[in-house]
């Protein structure tokens, strides 16, 4: 049994022990998504204590120009619910100051056949605080999770080196689902606000950016080069190479659309492949075998709980 920061017991599968490589990147999609409802900071926590090496998390932007951590473009009622003052169920984040975003609580599970072992009980640091936090708030949980002698000593050391791989929502199709300046090619007050929060908490060394729109990716790459792009894709035919010459350097494919060749080519493109989203353990240890280097999962309990892995 793997033990959450809550005293909750997952089972492990019988008979699955995944060995992981060296300096293989575990990385907690949406903070743990299948243990706790997404991209909340009960999720982040539950994704520390079990000792991911890098949070995955989303992004968007409000009316007032704060960066969210929230995966929809709305807040829709199979994930959250208002209090009597708030806005309605189906808000554009894109439409709301912060203010009224914290007048959510979004501590429902929309996938429970998917993710039964989620619930929405307290975490030790963060509570029951299931609301949108912004992307500041979320880095200064973890700093605080680094100094809490709650912790143990190795999950305050693991969380002090703790990497982000944040990805920007932006969609080509529907430019509102940001709303700001953006032109599609130079940045927007989206990816400058972000850039900016990087930079004032000195994390240019821990943030990885990602996007299925890599418009976003070459944009960041104009403000600062520094930061690390991965180019997320899904389906379509892929070209990793373009990638690498374009500024990338790590390809998260789709798991399902990887193949050795592809794998192969982004390898000599000098890219890390990290694929998504990877939950069942025998599809963990066949991209291990095949020489991916990090997993995209909801359920890094399953690649933590490895007698070899702790």
């Amino acid at each position: 049994m793997v033990t959450d920061s809550t005293g909750h017991q997952t089972p492990v599968p019988t008979g699955q022990s995944i060995s992981l490589p060296d300096g293989f990147d575990i990385q907690g999609h949406r903070g743990a998504r299948g243990l706790k409802p997404e991209n909340t900071l009960p999720a982040f926590e539950t994704a520390l204590d079990l000792g991911v090496t890098t949070l995955e998390l989303d992004l968007h932007y409000t009316a007032d120009g704060v960066v969210v951590v929230w995966h929809d473009p709305d807040l829709p009622g199979s994930k959250c619910v208002a209090d009597e003052n708030g806005p309605e169920i189906g808000s554009r984040i894109s439409n709301l100051p912060f203010e009224q975003l914290q007048r959510f609580q979004c501590d429902r599970n929309p996938d429970s056949s998917d993710f039964p072992e989620q619930n929405n009980e307290p975490t030790a640091l963060a509570g029951d605080n299931y609301q949108v936090v912004s992307l500041e708030q979320l880095f200064a949980f973890v700093d605080d999770y680094t100094n809490n002698p709650e912790k143990t000593a190795d999950q305050r050391q693991n969380a002090a080196h703790v990497q982000f791989n944040i990805e920007t929502k932006r969609k080509a199709d529907d430019p509102g689902a940001i709303g700001d300046d953006f032109d599609g090619v130079n940045p927007g007050s989206f990816e400058r606000a972000i850039v900016e929060l990087i930079e004032k908490h000195g994390l240019l060394q821990r943030v990885i950016m990602q996007s299925f729109d890599h418009r976003s990716l070459w944009a960041v790459r104009q403000l600062n080069p520094d930061i690390r792009l991965a180019a997320l894709t899904s389906r379509g035919r892929p070209d990793p190479a373009l990638y690498a010459q374009q500024g990338a350097t790590i390809w998260s494919p789709r798991y399902r659309d990887l193949t050795s060749s592809l794998l192969e080519t982004a390898h000599e493109a000098g890219l890390l492949v990290n694929p998504w989203t990877v939950n069942d353990p025998a599809e963990m240890q066949r991209l291990i075998e095949l020489g991916v280097d990090g997993l995209i999962t909801d359920r890094p309990d399953l690649l933590l709980s490895g007698p070899s892995n702790q």
